[in-house]
């Protein structure tokens, strides 16, 4: 099963402090706005999001469609392929994709220890 490109994103308590944090690991800015509150940051092939009062916990981010410096791949399972196949596997999905659309969609479910994990197709 191919997720697409990966990251991780953070609930920040303080978004300049962890700004300059992960500048200080390597981090350079690629996305965001730090008036809003959020930041996308990436380090090699690491992608990170900083986001101060949007959620609650962390969330691990899958994006079909995407490589990791969110370009537009040639070929990619759809999300609603990927809803389809986690849920024969008896994962439950939360805030499911509608089957019947196209294009971008999303959902959301949990591993076995509550983490959140969101699949989100821009595309």
């Amino acid at each position: 099963m191919k997720l697409g490109a990966f990251s991780v994103s953070f609930n920040v308590k303080d978004i300049n402090v962890s700004k300059s944090f992960y500048e200080d690991l390597g981090f350079q800015i690629i996305g965001g706005d730090i008036e809003q509150n959020w930041l996308i940051m990436k380090n090699g092939e690491c992608v990170i999001g900083l986001f101060q009062g949007m959620f609650d916990k962390n969330i691990l981010n899958f994006n079909p469609g995407w490589d990791q410096n969110a370009q537009n791949l040639d070929s990619f399972t759809d999300i609603r392929e990927l809803q389809k196949q986690l849920k024969e596997k008896g994962i439950k999905v939360n805030n499911e994709a509608d089957e019947a659309s196209e294009g971008p969609a999303h959902f959301t479910f949990e591993d076995p220890d509550g983490n959140q994990i969101l699949v989100d197709q821009h595309r």
